[in-house]
């Protein structure tokens, strides 16, 4: 189970390097930081559909690194 947890984190890892800093700012503020979307619009400055838009664009790019993990995390 460990090593599934360590193949996981570094897949994880790998998916976030593809994000642009913007995207990689709001999933990390989302998912870690527990903020909502509103939040994050108030640290970046931008307006909450954006982070919506930054937000979903992250997700798709991270799902294609991601994909056979996703089961993995959706079950969690």
């Amino acid at each position: 189970e460990s090593v599934q947890e360590e193949e996981l984190k570094k897949v994880l890892m790998e998916s976030l390097e593809l994000l642009t800093e913007k995207e990689k700012k709001v999933v990390t503020l989302y998912y870690y930081e527990d903020l909502t979307l509103k939040e994050i619009s108030n640290i970046l400055e931008v307006s909450e559909s954006r982070v919506s838009q930054l937000h979903t664009k992250g997700l798709i790019k991270m799902r294609k690194v991601m994909g056979p993990y996703m089961n993995i995390l959706t079950n969690a």
